[in-house]
């Protein structure tokens, strides 16, 4: 298996964003989202997650800070005091922690469980 890669800096008001996983219309016997609390995934522009130790990321809802979360070595941060399905447009920034340095900025849509930030 491939070593994953570690994420480039690029100019974080550019590049993509995608929404993973929208409420769909359920079943009768989903009684509710599959993921309880927001999660985001960092990929490459091929999907594979990136190395993100000593990342974090902070959630704000126009210019408060709402979260802080670290990302694992996977690619996930999970916000644990945000649930799903969100109810508010959200702004989430990634930043290294080694120096603080802001990697990538993107607008999270309400109603998402999970958010992508590509590239």
């Amino acid at each position: 298996m491939a070593a994953r890669i570690k994420p480039t800096l690029k100019s974080p008001s550019k590049g993509k964003g995608k929404v993973v996983k929208r409420a769909a219309q359920l079943a009768p016997q989903q009684s509710g989202p599959i993921f309880s609390r927001l999660t985001v995934v960092w990929v490459t522009d091929e999907g594979i997650p990136f190395n993100t130790t000593g990342f974090f990321a902070r959630l704000y809802r126009g210019n408060t800070i709402v979260s802080t979360a670290s990302f694992d070595r996977f690619g996930v941060v999970r916000f644990n005091n945000i649930t799903t399905l969100t109810t508010a447009v959200f702004t989430i920034r990634i930043f290294r922690s080694a120096d603080g340095a802001l990697f990538r900025t993107r607008t999270i849509p309400s109603g998402v469980e999970t958010f992508a930030v590509i590239g």
